[in-house]
């Protein structure tokens, strides 16, 4: 029965178990993080359409303001002229029909206008903010004269201020500047649009949580909008950024006008990146709770199996002691019978073999007691014994590099390792063979190496062959070698291995004891 090959069975079956599970998780979650990817990218897009729907709004408001202006010239051209023929010197007697000049000149509603001639002196202003009067009443305990002084210079600090200027020569020597601005009209489209360019930046700092964007100028690599923080960046580092966020996604063209071109560039949000990593730290979690739980049971398996083999073996030791103490009492009987002397002294040899094994499980569980004596002496006297009791085609030799090699152990449990090692050898090997047993010491340890001519071990099951259940025989149980390992490991501190095996040449078992 091969308690460790069902047990095996059933940890890769828990194991698979254990691997479906994670990965249906694992796909759960990678498709969780891929719809949100596509649903957010699609965001950007719609978003970037809207953007570019306002771009196309503030092209339209730039045209029409083109428009305007063009049409408040001409209707300034029309209105300079006018007022050059009003101005004009009159010859002879009869007035001119200045009807039409007038008519031009009024219409005129809400272009703001300063005329003033070559000595910057102002000869008419119309449809400004201010008046004569709000200035003379800002300025009331000023003389007179000072008042319309100012007034003069601050209109003619006004006129030079604005960049539309229209020449009237009067006449030979008279000339007249027309200077004059946008209408009232034209100024409120203007804040119009100027709040439509302030919400597009509002719009793109309100994305700044969502998706990190960047608005550069395709022709100049100059940022026109970004929530990103590129304010200090040297230029390096901006073309490194749009380098980066080209391998994110590909570029969104905006035009704001017929001479502009930008590219909108954009990455995944931060929380779309740390969500790309959930699945590996949920992989992450889940391993370390197996491997945790794995230990937790480990422990308590390996507590419980300790509780079992300290509790098997007192009730063996307990349970052998009455034979025995009967057993003991018909030897002396057969001592006093006329009988071959060598029957009850062979029987003895048994009776205290069977005490030595009572022995050996009363210690199992008990604090080992170890004690520095003879090595070879414990490894020759279990040998002896069992050569009476092996074919005689099985044959044995010792060797050590020392007659005395004093070691701390506990002699009747290094016996039972070597036996359970020897008739695993010989079960090895059947029906004859080698058995070699060197024992040598080094700076700090003494090796037993014990050597069978057998069938040997495949490289793979060198350390299986310790684990409790692991048998090849058909009616063993597996717990030999297991108990080897726990006596040299844990009562002795030591270490039991494979070292060196070949399939139908025979394996060598090491046991390393601290000296």
């Amino acid at each position: 029965m091969n308690l460790y090959s069902k047990k095996q069975r059933w940890k890769i079956i828990l194991l698979g178990i254990a691997l479906v599970l994670i990965s249906a998780s694992l796909f759960f979650s990678n498709s969780i993080v891929s719809k949100v990817s596509i649903r957010e990218r699609y965001r950007v897009k719609q978003w970037a359409e809207a953007i570019k729907k306002k771009a196309e709004l503030v092209q339209l408001t730039n045209r029409t303001f083109s428009q305007l202006r063009d049409k408040e010239r001409n209707e300034m051209e029309l209105w300079s002229i006018a007022t050059k023929e009003i101005l004009k010197p009159v010859d002879g007697q009869q007035m001119p029909d200045y009807t039409l000049p007038l008519k031009i000149i009024g219409i005129n509603k809400s272009i703001p206008v300063i005329i003033f001639d070559n000595n910057n002196d102002i000869s008419e202003h119309l449809h400004l903010d201010f008046t004569y009067s709000d200035f003379n009443n800002l300025h009331d305990a000023i003389p007179d004269t000072t008042v319309k002084r100012m007034f003069n210079d601050t209109l003619l600090y006004l006129a030079n201020s604005w960049k539309y200027k229209i020449t009237i020569e009067i006449d030979e020597g008279l000339v007249m500047n027309c200077a004059y601005t946008d209408s009232k009209e034209i100024t409120r489209l203007e804040r119009e649009r100027d709040s439509l360019i302030h919400a597009f930046n509002i719009e793109l700092k309100a994305n700044e949580g969502a998706v990190p964007v960047l608005l550069i100028d395709a022709d100049s690599d100059s940022i026109l909008a970004t929530n990103l923080p590129l304010s200090n960046q040297r230029r390096s580092e901006l073309l490194e950024t749009i380098e980066q966020l080209k391998h994110s996604n590909k570029a969104i063209p905006i035009n704001f006008g017929s001479k502009q071109h930008s590219l909108l560039y954009y990455d995944d949000s931060p929380e779309l990146k740390k969500l790309q990593y959930f699945p590996y730290v949920q992989f992450i979690i889940f391993t370390l709770f197996i491997f945790v739980g794995y230990l937790i049971f480990n422990t308590f398996r390996k507590a419980e199996q300790n509780q079992v083999w300290a509790g098997m073996a007192k009730e063996t030791a307990h349970q052998l002691g009455t034979p025995l103490s009967s057993l003991l009492a018909w030897v002396q009987y057969l001592e006093t019978q006329n009988i071959d002397p060598n029957i009850p002294v062979e029987m003895q040899k048994d009776v205290s073999r069977l005490e030595q094994v009572a022995n050996r499980f009363s210690k199992i569980g008990s604090a080992t007691q170890l004690e520095d004596k003879n090595i070879v002496e414990t490894v020759s006297t279990v040998i002896d014994y069992l050569k009476l009791r092996i074919s005689s085609k099985i044959q044995f030799s010792i060797q050590s590099d020392s007659q005395e090699m004093l070691v701390p152990h506990n002699p009747p449990l290094i016996e039972w390792v070597i036996e359970n090692i020897t008739k695993n050898a010989v079960d090895s090997m059947e029906t004859s063979g080698q058995l070699n047993i060197h024992i040598s010491r080094d700076n700090t340890h003494v090796n037993i190496d014990i050597q069978d001519t057998g069938k040997g071990i495949a490289n793979n099951q060198f350390k299986t062959i310790f684990k409790p259940g692991y048998t090849t025989k058909k009616r063993g149980w597996g717990l030999g070698l297991s108990l080897v390992k726990r006596i040299i490991n844990e009562y002795h501190k030591g270490n039991v291995f494979v070292l060196h095996s070949e399939i139908d040449k025979g394996t060598t078992f090491r046991i390393s004891l601290r000296h």
